[in-house]
Order: C-alpha cells, then sequence, then structure tokens
C-alpha cells in the first residue's frame, strides 16, 4: 500500500513534520514493507515556512525586526532563485505572531515585523511574495506592515499614529507616496479563514479575545478598523472590508489587499507547492490530522480541504486529531480516546500519534482501504 501521511500541526503540542513521522512511526511498526510518503502541510498559519520548504529547494533568510511587543525577533522566511523569477514566502508568525509576546497586548501588539520581513525579501530580489497570514499578536488592520514598507498615518493634529489598534482609533489621513510597491509578480496572502475585517464574524469578533481582548474591546476595536479601512480609501488604496479573508490576522489580510495583494486559500496553496495534488491520484490512503477536528474544519482549514480533495479524487481518508468531536464524520481516531484523557494526549503526543499510526495500520488492511471501510470507521 501506499500511504499519504499529509497532517497539520498540533498547535502547542507538535510540529507537522514531527505529527507525521510519528504517526509514519506507528505505520510501519504494524507494516513496515508498505510505501510510506511524509508531506507536512499548512494552511497559512504557524509551520507555513516548515512545509514549503520540505517540498523543493528554497534557501532559509533570517531577518532581525521589529517584534509584536515591540522587542527584536529574528523572523525565517524563504526565497526559491531556481526559476527565471525568485519567489520567496513570509510567514506572519515569525515576526509578529502571538506565540511571540511574553504578555498579551490587543491595544498595543503590531505587525510592523511583518512589513519588515517582506521588505527585506523584495530587495533581496524576490519577484514575487506569497504571505501566510495566521497566529497574529495584533488586530492593527495591517497599518504597522504598511507603515514598514513606508506608508505614513497621522491624527487629526499631524502627528504620527501609535503603534496597533490602539493607534487606529487616532488615525485621521494616510499618505502613500512613499509606499512600496508590489514586486512585478504581485502579492499573494495565504488565509485559513473568510473572515472579514469588521462585524459579528470579523478579526476583533472572532479573533480579539485570543489576542488578550475583553469583551468591551470589541466594540472599539471595531471601531479602529472602520476608521483604518474609510483612511486608506480616502488616500485610494482600496480593498473590500467584506472580502472573505480582509480579517484575517487581526486584519493584517486587509491591509495588505489594500496594498493591491490578491488573497487564496492557505490549504489549497500549499497544498500545490508541495505537491499533495501530484501524489494523491497514486495513494491508497491520505491520512491527515490537526489537534481538533470539529465543525470549524470544514470552515477553510486544511484538514476539511484534504478531505474534499481526497474524496474527488477517489482516495480513502483518516483524520487523526488530538480531540475528534461529536459533529465530525468520517473515519476519525483521536488521541483523547486512545490516551485516555486529553491531559495525558497532550503530555505525550508523539506517543498517542504512534499509537494512532499502528491502530490505523491495523484497521486499514490491504484490500480493506475501500470507502464502505471508511464511511464505518470512527
Amino acid at each position: 500500500m501506499r500511504i499519504l501521511v499529509a497532517p497539520d500541526s498540533f498547535k502547542g503540542t507538535a510540529a507537522a513534520i514531527e505529527v507525521a513521522e510519528a504517526l509514519a512511526a506507528g505505520w510501519k511498526a504494524v507494516r513496515g514493507n508498505d510505501d510510506i510518503v511524509l508531506l507536512p502541510q499548512a494552511d497559512g498559519g504557524e509551520g507555513t515556512l516548515s512545509a514549503v520548504a520540505a517540498s523543493a529547494s528554497w534557501q532559509w533568510h533570517q531577518t532581525v525586526v521589529d517584534g509584536p511587543d515591540g522587542g527584536t525577533v529574528s523572523a525565517r522566511w524563504l526565497l526559491d532563485c531556481g526559476g527565471r523569477h525568485p519567489r520567496a514566502v513570509v510567514e506572519l508568525a515569525e515576526s509578529s505572531g502571538i506565540a511571540l509576546m511574553s504578555r498579551l497586548d490587543p491595544w498595543r501588539a503590531d505587525s510592523r515585523g511583518l512589513g519588515q520581513v517582506i521588505g527585506a525579501a523584495l530587495r533581496a530580489g524576490a519577484w514575487s511574495v506569497q504571505v501566510g497570514l495566521g497566529g497574529s499578536a495584533s488586530t492593527d488592520g495591517g497599518a504597522g506592515a504598511l507603515m514598514a514598507l513606508g506608508l505614513k498615518a497621522f491624527d487629526s493634529h499631524g502627528h504620527p499614529i501609535g503603534a496597533g489598534a490602539s493607534g487606529l482609533r487616532d488615525v485621521d489621513r494616510v499618505e502613500v507616496d512613499g509606499l512600496t510597491q508590489l514586486p512585478p509578480g504581485g502579492v499573494e496572502i495565504l488565509v485559513d479563514t473568510a473572515a472579514p475585517l469588521t462585524g459579528p464574524h470579523g478579526a476583533a469578533a472572532v479573533f480579539g479575545p485570543q489576542k488578550g481582548a475583553v469583551p468591551s474591546d470589541i466594540a472599539l476595536l471595531d471601531e479602529g478598523l472602520l476608521r483604518w479601512s474609510r483612511a486608506l480609501r480616502a488616500a485610494g488604496l482600496h480593498a473590500d472590508p467584506a472580502v472573505p479573508g480582509a480579517g484575517a490576522a487581526g486584519g493584517a489580510g486587509f491591509g495588505l489587499l489594500a496594498w493591491g495583494a490578491a488573497v487564496a486559500s492557505g490549504s489549497e496553496r500549499i497544498a500545490t507547492i508541495t505537491g499533495l495534488y501530484d501524489h494523491l491520484p497514486h495513494t491508497d490512503l491520505l491520512i491527515t490530522g490537526e489537534g481538533r477536528f470539529d465543525g470549524t474544519s470544514w470552515t477553510g482549514k486544511l484538514v476539511g480541504h484534504l478531505l474534499t480533495a481526497a474524496d474527488r479524487a477517489g482516495v480513502p481518508a483518516l483524520v487523526v486529531a488530538g480531540q475528534v468531536t461529536a459533529e465530525a464524520d468520517g473515519s476519525t481516531l483521536s488521541l483523547t480516546e486512545l490516551a485516555g484523557s486529553a491531559d495525558a494526549a497532550m503530555t505525550d503526543p508523539r506517543r498517542w500519534l504512534r499509537a494512532a499510526g499502528s491502530v490505523a495500520a491495523r484497521r486499514f488492511e490491504p484490500g480493506s482501504v475501500t470507502r464502505a471501510a471508511v464511511a464505518g470507521g470512527q
């Protein structure tokens, strides 16, 4: 049998490559002669660079930039000079991610570092740039990133606005004369959410609490994002705040769209870059996974996308997750059930991922991998 192991990371417990290796080790312990292909995936958030780098001869680069809390961080990014046009891939989580915060700060955290990394990629000769958006620490509408790229923003007294969402509440006008031009091949943002910029399903309402915002902050954050969008429009930077993905990464999606970037599904684009679609027709079973598999997995996230792709290709699929909720359908394995509790599974995820790989190898014997068998598994 040919098994394609293509999981997302289990956020906070194991990187995608670690998940893939543990599942493969468990499978091989039962059936060592099967052909196993490891193809860790991502959806634009944390782990995007690692997934892309594993697929081709990309060059790693590091740039020291301003972190989301004003300190400095060394952010990694990728450059591929193998073709006619050099391509760069940047991951927001490396420069402006919530994991870089020693303490959550929903009002002052910003995305300046992201713009600095994009600028470094352009100076290195990148003809095009893909930006993975996810894991943001801020709700600044991409203001920090755009200002790092040369945009200037002022309050009603002509003073530069402050950092983060706090500055958006004061913004009165922006100047775009110094804003860096898009590279010839453009900029593409990779998102895992269809959230608009504002409103009940927007950046502040949905993701603000994860960044430390309390209920009383949400309306004020929304107000700042609206003010920011109007200031950009008045300066000639047009983007629709209602476009799906505009609310990605605290509205950084909107800021980059206003600059002229295009938006794409992160999971779909990473699957293309890593060659997953080329592997599927020659695969007997796809194993994917994530930390929690539930109804939201079908709303633009990686696992839902891969399950749809596998179904279209006629390939049976198995989802291994830390937790599986009652809403999930199809063939699944829960580490929580294997370990006996969520705490036990999270304490030693690699052990239970290996166990899941072995269980999967026994469940899917050669000749038994059919749509009927998969539909009946749980």
